[in-house]
């Protein structure tokens, strides 16, 4: 059990650890960038909030990379991950939701609602501007809708960030369970 926690403690105390969060959140957006232009899906607005969800996980891996060894930094990526996790799971259950149960009373905007300081929809049109509705389901594999991927994604991220959350904290690359 120590040498289980040493292993990860040390692991999350790399920068491979954060490189690895950081790939894998990039990963997601490359994919969401090919879904919307390669294949031509438009994405909605609820789409749009997530990929800003996981635009958070990246910025919390890089930041993470930055310094892995201060506990200071590690606290901050940490905290980062998880607000953008859970929202990005929160926004993806409510998408899953307008899909399965479509009602003209739960519907989605059609422009995102960013801080009039922070348009990024009119900064960034071809990535952040959403020109699909929220109860198409323009995608499916497997079976599984592509907001319910999301949903196993954020999900995914919510995991790893439990069982990271006590060596990222542990000031130690060594901790003991005796002192």
């Amino acid at each position: 059990m120590e040498l289980t926690l040493t292993v990860i403690t040390r692991f999350a105390h790399s920068r491979s650890s954060w490189f690895l969060l950081a790939g894998t959140a990039l990963g997601l957006e490359l994919s969401a960038l090919y879904f919307q232009h390669i294949m031509k899906l438009d994405p909605c607005v609820m789409c749009i909030y997530q990929r800003l969800a996981v635009f958070g996980i990246l910025a919390a891996g890089l930041i993470g990379m930055t310094a892995p060894k201060y506990r200071i930094v590690r606290i901050l990526a940490a905290i980062v991950w998880a607000v953008s996790a859970t929202w990005g799971l929160k926004l993806a259950l409510s998408l899953v939701d307008m899909q399965t149960n479509p009602s003209p009373f739960s519907t989605c905007s059609f422009l995102p609602e960013f801080p009039a300081w922070m348009p990024l929809h009119e900064w960034f049109p071809s990535i952040m501007m959403p020109t699909g509705m929220c109860t198409d389901v323009p995608w499916v594999f497997m079976g599984v809708t592509m907001a319910e991927w999301m949903v196993v994604a954020f999900s995914g991220f919510l995991v790893a960030w439990l069982l990271f959350i006590v060596p990222i904290l542990s000031g130690s690359n060594k901790p003991s369970l005796y002192k």
